[in-house]
């Protein structure tokens, strides 16, 4: 890949060998995380752990996040900065309903099961690093490649959260470690979406900008 970036961010220009292996990544991650969301939500909803449950709707969004980046593989620019933003829109939308989650379960003091916090937590950080690694290369790449690489780094730092929060529940006997969590989940994929937003902005004035 050769960086170029006219704003100094490194942004890198895919090859042809580079977009077909872009391609096959993203095949691989979309069935892995649709996967996990399945798995991790019934298991999060199951031991009454919302940062399991937050981590599933990350699996989720992640999964739709590579199906549009498969789908605008090729297309205009303006398509795929489309896709960023609405990529990136889903993000916040997220954040916000973790936040939401993480509230009413304070609220009610769930106290959730920590053997399934641990299992569950330990088997998605292992297939979270196994698609980041696979990303990792892509990482500076244009506004829909940083989206999926974010996502997905977003979702190794979450798992490894939730193997501390499962710590945390069984230390305390309490739901605050696992509600912690969720609060910083939220704020994670807010983040992510906001960087995506002002990326993709960045990307659509810089293409209107090269029109004649």
């Amino acid at each position: 890949m050769h960086d170029h970036d006219d704003d100094g961010h490194g942004h890198s220009t895919p090859t042809s060998a580079d977009s077909q292996q872009w391609r096959r990544i993203l095949w691989f991650a979309l069935v892995v995380n649709a996967v996990m969301f399945v798995v991790e939500m019934v298991a999060g909803i199951s031991a009454g752990s919302s940062s399991l449950q937050a981590n599933a709707l990350d699996f989720f969004g992640d999964a739709t996040n590579y199906a549009i980046s498969l789908g605008v593989i090729g297309m205009a620019v303006a398509w795929q900065t489309r896709a960023a933003f609405f990529k990136g829109g889903s993000l916040l939308i997220f954040g916000i309903w973790i936040l939401g989650t993480t509230l009413w379960h304070t609220y009610v003091g769930t106290v959730p099961d920590v053997p399934t916090m641990g299992i569950i937590g330990f088997l998605a950080l292992i297939a979270n690093v196994v698609v980041a690694v696979m990303l990792y290369r892509f990482r500076n790449g244009d506004a829909n490649m940083r989206s999926v690489w974010l996502c997905t780094r977003n979702d190794a730092v979450g798992n490894i959260a939730v193997l501390l929060a499962a710590v945390g529940v069984f230390g305390t006997a309490t739901g605050y470690p696992d509600f912690i969590v969720a609060a910083v989940l939220a704020y994670l994929s807010v983040s992510a979406g906001w960087q995506t937003l002002r990326q993709a902005l960045g990307e659509h004035r810089d293409h209107r900008g090269a029109k004649p």
